[in-house]
């Protein structure tokens, strides 16, 4: 099983030992997720309103950024930047026009706001995809209340429980794990299996 490390120049474990005691039982908690292959996945719980490619094409690209991103230590709570920029790079490998939207995401329980963090997902052309959402209760910064399913699907349909605003200035910062480690991997499969999508 790979584990990214946050830090450069240690492991992960390393980095591991000079964390509290919370943050070392989540990353026990996702060791043994990914043991026992039983770590969430978006398709699992995804509002699915999409009409670009095809649900299981949808759903396997989903899925296998979430596995890559999800090889960092913490898990992929904290990884809206990677995995979104990780499904852009996919998606025009396949060619489909899209960008990276990067802005403020609000959670809401009916009228009332539960959170808001500084958040990244993909544009495309009308649509949406806020593939990263299922986890979000993993992050120590994020309350309880938050649950919220990965939505892919119109903009103008993006469900009652969150608010996507997208800043002036929105530019992804260039990360490292994508670029030199997932990127490839995942563009490779995307080749192998271009004709089936």
């Amino acid at each position: 099983m790979r584990e990214i490390s946050p830090a450069y120049g240690m492991s992960a474990d390393e980095y591991l030992k000079l964390q509290p005691s919370e943050s070392r039982s989540l990353v026990a908690h996702i060791r043994k997720q990914k043991r026992e292959g039983s770590r969430p996945m978006p398709s699992r719980s995804i509002l699915d309103r999409s009409t670009l490619l095809s649900m299981v094409t949808r759903n396997y690209l989903l899925d296998r950024v979430a596995l890559l991103v999800d090889e960092n230590l913490f898990g992929r709570s904290d990884m809206c930047i990677q995995f979104a920029t990780l499904l852009h790079l996919a998606l025009i490998e396949l060619g489909i026009d899209s960008r990276i939207a990067v802005g403020k995401a609000m959670y809401f329980d009916g009228s009332k706001e539960l959170f808001r963090w500084d958040h990244t997902w993909v544009r495309i052309g009308s649509e949406v995809v806020d593939g990263n959402t299922d986890i979000l209760h993993e992050n120590p910064m994020v309350p309880m209340t938050v649950r919220v399913s990965p939505y892919w699907g119109p903009i103008a349909n993006i469900p009652n429980d969150r608010r996507l605003r997208v800043a002036n200035d929105s530019n992804a910062p260039h990360d490292d794990d994508v670029r030199n480690i997932w990127w490839p991997e995942l563009k490779d499969e995307i080749q192998k299996f271009k004709p089936l999508i």
